[in-house]
């Protein structure tokens, strides 16, 4: 995620790694025992987290973020609009050019 973030790595271990710039906010990811893939779209495991991202270009980004490990699903509810992607713990994503 550090690379599709353009974000450097402040801090890792084995549970937890945060992302960011000293003194400025920062996104952190713990690890959590037990984990299950969410299922979206189906409910039957919810999503625990959701981000939006802005890029420039929704072809071009999709491209890079799929190289770098990210899925599509089967369902798009607007790619005209925005793009749902998959990280590769299994949290949807989504890339826009309206942010």
């Amino acid at each position: 995620m550090d690379t599709a973030l353009d974000l450097p790595v402040l801090f890792s271990s084995d549970d937890f790694v945060a992302l960011g710039h000293a003194g400025q906010p920062v996104i952190a990811f713990v690890r959590v025992e037990g984990y299950q893939r969410p299922t979206w779209p189906q409910a039957e495991v919810p999503k625990q987290a959701h981000l939006d991202l802005g890029v420039d270009d929704l072809d071009t980004a999709q491209a890079e973020l799929l190289a770098l490990g990210a899925t599509e699903p089967l369902t798009q509810p607007q790619p005209d609009r925005w793009r749902v992607l998959i990280d590769p713990a299994g949290h949807p994503f989504c890339i826009s050019t309206s942010i």
